[in-house]
């Protein structure tokens, strides 16, 4: 696997693609931190983390509308990839859907979103989008 935050993103796509309640994914501690925000912006339902005697593993509930069984991540999209880099400082910071989404950065200072790297003054790389 060359790149595994395009693979977390797209075990995830798949999962609410298949209306499937809780998705397993090999475990990182970029993933541990893009999941935290994705829990924190209220995208997924809950999550897990699972040690076992490899590197781990993250399980996620996903987020649906119990009325009309519309999932709460409608588009993940990966922006910077291994064989093309996207970096941003706080001037060209993109933001998703006019603010309605989320842009995961890594930063200096950790994983975070857009909103919290303006705030902090840090630019990095754009990991991915979510709405």
């Amino acid at each position: 696997m060359t790149d595994p935050i395009a693979d977390f993103l797209t075990r995830l796509r798949n999962a609410v693609m298949a209306n499937h309640k809780v998705v397993e994914i090999p475990a990182s501690n970029v993933k541990r931190e893009m999941t935290k925000i994705l829990k924190d912006k209220g995208y997924i339902l809950n999550y897990k983390f699972v040690d076992d005697d490899r590197q781990g593993i993250i399980k996620i509930a996903l987020k649906y509308n119990p009325e009309t069984n519309i999932p709460a991540i409608k588009n993940l999209t990966r922006v910077s990839k291994p064989g093309l880099r996207k970096y941003c400082n706080t001037k060209t910071m993109p933001r998703v859907l006019n603010g309605l989404g989320v842009a995961i950065i890594s930063t200096s200072q950790g994983v975070m979103t857009d909103k919290e790297a303006r705030a902090k003054h840090v630019g990095g790389e754009v990991l991915c989008y979510v709405y």
